[in-house]
């Protein structure tokens, strides 16, 4: 399905679950992906929670607007989003860009969040980096999403899941490259002006931080960093897994994800 959000066209599907009543959980992608990175996670959460996924804006289905854009316009689609649908509060689980925006949209959109999943995400691009996402921006819109396919790939997956679970790597070199290279570059500007390290502690509702062993992109020692700063959160780390933790170790995921939401639905 597509919704018009302000001057942005989103593509969401909404996953009902035979019981009634419970919260909604929104689950939110990583850059260059879709909404399909999460099917064994939706698989998972219908028996217990409606699910409601969408492509962030310049991705998938969605529409692709130039850019760059902002983590503000991000969050803000999928607050007009969620109202659209008329869901008033929501368990928002995102996986690094989808968990960028689950930090903005907590910290402008409290009261819209039951609970809040940041996964193999980071509150800061520090300035060292801001090089490095120039040099993928310029690559992506000068030779196409191909060129960064290999290097995407060893980020975020382990050696071994790399070599044992083709079929899944297939998966996402695909969404990969399939991915509009306005959009892709659109986003990575808003990864690369991410900052929130300072107002972590202002976030409010319940939080887990669930990060891949092996996330060159969300080290122990940031994981670690943000759970210390977001009042009462909890860290699980699960492994071996590097960024994509949802696909390369999805019973453990989904076990962590599944035990902190319920608690939150209490």
């Amino acid at each position: 399905m597509r919704i018009d959000v302000g001057a942005v066209t989103i593509s969401y599907d909404w996953n009902d679950c035979p019981r009634h009543g419970r919260t909604p959980v929104v689950l939110s992608h990583s850059l260059a992906t879709t909404s399909r990175m999460w099917d064994a996670q939706i698989e998972a959460l219908t028996a217990r929670y409606p699910v409601l996924t969408f492509d962030t804006r310049g991705h998938g289905e969605s529409s692709v607007p130039p850019g760059p854009y902002s983590v503000q316009s991000l969050a803000e689609d999928v607050r007009a989003l969620l109202d659209l649908l008329e869901l008033t509060q929501v368990h928002f689980v995102g996986l690094s860009l989808g968990g960028i925006i689950g930090q903005v949209l907590a910290l402008r959109h409290p009261e819209r969040l039951r609970s809040l999943a940041l996964c193999d995400t980071s509150p800061r691009t520090p300035p060292e980096a801001h090089a490095l996402w120039d040099e993928r921006i310029a690559l992506a819109l000068a030779e196409g999403m191909g060129s960064l396919v290999e290097q995407t790939l060893a980020r975020w997956f382990t050696a071994g899941f790399i070599s044992r679970r083709p079929d899944v790597v297939d998966q996402v070199k695909t969404m990969i490259a399939n991915t509009d290279p306005v959009g892709y570059a659109g986003c990575a500007a808003a990864v690369k002006g991410h900052d929130v390290l300072e107002r972590l502690g202002d976030i409010r509702v319940p939080t887990l931080i669930l990060a891949g062993s092996d996330d060159p992109g969300m080290p122990r020692q940031t994981a670690e960093q943000m759970r210390d700063a977001i009042p009462g959160a909890e860290l699980v780390v699960v492994g071996p897994a590097a960024h994509l933790s949802n696909m390369e170790q999805t019973e453990r995921f989904n076990e962590a994800l599944l035990r902190f939401i319920d608690r939150a639905e209490e």
